[in-house]
């Protein structure tokens, strides 16, 4: 399934939308996207993961990368609406509480 990167803000919060697998092969489509958001100074940003089924350790640094960077900006983070199986992948890792993993 091929990487697709969807834009949009609701009460001054960037969401970007993501469907499709993250790895490797595209992890830096989705590091552009998300800074090109980081730009435009929200006051926070929401990664909604709803519609990817995968992501692999490279899309995962770059997830744990951008909530660093939002967190020395001042800017709130959220990665919101994880499948399970995506789910289960941060909590084994531990990142759930860094990245503001919520269902919402």
């Amino acid at each position: 399934m091929a990487l697709e990167l969807g834009t949009s803000e609701q009460a001054g919060i960037s969401i970007v939308s993501v469907r499709g697998e993250v790895d490797v092969s595209c992890a830096d489509e989705l590091r552009a996207c998300i800074s090109r958001v980081m730009e435009h100074e929200a006051k926070g940003i929401r990664i909604d993961v709803a519609e990817m089924p995968y992501i692999d350790s490279t899309g995962i640094g770059v997830l744990v990368g951008t909530a660093h960077a939002a967190a020395e900006q001042g800017i709130a983070f959220e990665v919101v609406r994880p499948q399970r199986n995506v789910a289960r992948v941060l909590e084994l890792l531990g990142i759930v509480d860094e990245l503001g993993v919520s269902e919402r």
